[in-house]
C-alpha cells in the first residue's frame, strides 16, 4: 500500500510559500507535506522553480513569506548546518584531496566523534553503498556512478532526517544512469531517510518516486503516485509533460448523468462521464500512444469510438514498435505496440490504412 495511502505521518510541512529573487517570483503559494520515510520527486521543467524549492528546503536560500517545519520545528531562518537535512549537489562536491573514506569521514569528524566511532560508521556505510573495496581511492580515480555513491554515503553518514537530491543522476551516461536508478531507490528503502529528489527526466521520476510534485512557472500542478499523475493527469500541463500524449480538440453535443456525446475528428463519439458533473462545451481529449489499438479491417474493431488513418511511418524500437498514423486535417497520432512474435505491426506498409480505438475509460477528458 501506498505511504499516501496509510496516512503516514508529516515530517516536513510547507506553507503558503512564496519566493522572490528581486522584482520576479520565482514560488507561489507553495504548500506541500512530505511524509516520513518516503521517496519525493520535485518534477518539472527548467525553470519551474524546483531546485529553488530544493535549496530552500537545504537552508541556501531565504523565504519572502510562508512556514517550514521538519519534525514540528519551524526551519525556515535556521541555517543549513543547523538543519537535520544534507545536500547531494549535481556536481556531488567530493573533496578532491580527500579519498572515498575521509570524505565520508568528513561530517563524522566535524561532530567530533572518536576515532573508533569514525571508522565504525563509515565502514558500515561503505559497505551499505558497496564501496568497501575503494576507501583509499581518491575521486579522481572513480566512476561517475562511483562517486555518486560517496556523495550520497557521506550524506546519509549523519543521518539526517532529510536527504536532498539535486538533479544526481545527470552527469551520468544512459546505462549508468538507469542502473543508479535501481541502486538509489533501494538504498533509500534500506535506510529508511525521506528522500527529496529534483529532475526533470519524467520517466526517471515515474521509476523511482512514491509520489511526484509536478511544477510549472513557479507553482504546484498536481500531486500523486506515479500511476496518479500518469493515468490521471489534473490538467493538460501534466498531461503532456508527463509521457506523451495524443490529444484531440472536442466539441460537446449533449451529456447526461452518466456519457458525454462529442464530436472529434469529424466523427460523434459516445463516452463514459470520469465523473458525475457537467463539463464545458469544449473539451480536450488525452490517448496515451499505448493505449491505442489498431485494426486494419474495420469490422474488427470492437467500438465505435475509432479512427480512420494513413500509416506515415513505422518505427522499430525492439520491445515497442512506434506506428505515426495521418488521420484527418493532415495531422499524426503516435501509436506505440508492444512487439510479441504474434504481432502484425511489423507487417504493416506505409500507406496502409488503419483504424485506430482505445479502451473505454482510457481516455482522459480535460476542459480547455
Amino acid at each position: 500500500m501506498l505511504k499516501s495511502e496509510v496516512r503516514v505521518p508529516s515530517i516536513v510541512s510547507i506553507t503558503s510559500l512564496n519566493k522572490s529573487y528581486r522584482d520576479t517570483q520565482v514560488l507561489f503559494d507553495i504548500n506541500l507535506e512530505i511524509y516520513n520515510g518516503e521517496f519525493l520527486t520535485l518534477l518539472g521543467p527548467s525553470g519551474c522553480g524546483k531546485t529553488t524549492l530544493l535549496r530552500i528546503l537545504g537552508g541556501f536560500e531565504e523565504i519572502d513569506t510562508g512556514e517550514i517545519t521538519l519534525d514540528g520545528r519551524s526551519i525556515a531562518h535556521i541555517p543549513p548546518h543547523k538543519r537535520s537535512t544534507n545536500t547531494v549537489f549535481q556536481s556531488y562536491a567530493l573533496f578532491p584531496h580527500m579519498n572515498v573514506f575521509d570524505n565520508v569521514a568528513f561530517g563524522l569528524k566535524m561532530k567530533s566523534l572518536s576515532k573508533a566511532d569514525i571508522n565504525t560508521q563509515v565502514v558500515e556505510m561503505l559497505r551499505v553503498v558497496k564501496l568497501e573495496a575503494f576507501a583509499k581511492k581518491y575521486p579522481k580515480e572513480l566512476s561517475g556512478g562511483q562517486q555518486q555513491r560517496v556523495a550520497i554515503a557521506r550524506a546519509v553518514v549523519n543521518k539526517p532526517t532529510l536527504l536532498l537530491l539535486d538533479e544526481s543522476l545527470s552527469a551520468l551516461d544512459f546505462k549508468l544512469r538507469k542502473a543508479m536508478q535501481v541502486e538509489l531507490k533501494e538504498l533509500q528503502r534500506q535506510l529508511g531517510i525521506t528522500f527529496v529528489f529534483v529532475t526533470h527526466d519524467q520517466e526517471e521520476a515515474l521509476s523511482m518516486s512514491d509520489r511526484i510534485v509536478v511544477m510549472n512557472h513557479g507553482k504546484i500542478e498536481q500531486i500523486g503516485t506515479p500511476k496518479e499523475v500518469y493515468e490521471n493527469p489534473k490538467n493538460l500541463f501534466v498531461a503532456d509533460f508527463i509521457g506523451q500524449i495524443n490529444k484531440f480538440s472536442a466539441t460537446m453535443l449533449s451529456q447526461t448523468a452518466t456519457h458525454l456525446e462529442l464530436e472529434l475528428l469529424g466523427k460523434t463519439l459516445t463516452l463514459k462521464k470520469p465523473q458525475p458533473r457537467v463539463y464545458a462545451s469544449t473539451l480536450t481529449v488525452v490517448v496515451r500512444p499505448e493505449d491505442f489499438r489498431v485494426e486494419r479491417r474495420l469490422d474488427d474493431v470492437p467500438f465505435k469510438h475509432y479512427i480512420q488513418g494513413t500509416l506515415h511511418q513505422m518505427i522499430y524500437k525492439g520491445v515497442t514498435i512506434d506506428l505515426i498514423i495521418e488521420v484527418e486535417g493532415a495531422r499524426m497520432v503516435h501509436v506505440s505496440e508492444f512487439y510479441n512474435e504474434d504481432s502484425d505491426a511489423l507487417t504493416y506498409k506505409e500507406g496502409e490504412t488503419l483504424y485506430l480505438y482505445w479502451l473505454e475509460g482510457w481516455e482522459v477528458l480535460l476542459e480547455s
